[in-house]
């Protein structure tokens, strides 16, 4: 794992130190990955939603889409044998 060394005014520095504790990290090196990885996950989201609203319209969903969904995904169902 690779190290990095940031600098914080003392009110950035207090802040992190008052998350860490107040919402259970161990370290402040744990907030910061996670707050890292949560960025990540948005420019991910950003990037899928900027696609889709760039991308071809496509056919309505209606409610018998749904249902031939809901098809696709039901685990076929076993008919019931003798006990």
């Amino acid at each position: 794992m690779g190290t990095m060394n940031i600098s914080l005014p003392d009110s950035l520095k207090a802040f992190v130190d008052e998350q860490v504790s107040q919402r259970g990290y161990g370290t402040s090196s744990e907030y910061v990955r996670e707050l890292i990885r949560k960025e990540q996950e948005r420019q991910q989201l950003r990037a899928l939603l900027l696609a889709g609203a760039a991308s071809e319209p496509a056919a309505p969903a209606t409610p018998e889409y749904f249902d031939g969904l809901r098809e696709r995904v039901r685990p076929a169902r076993k008919p019931a044998g003798p006990e």
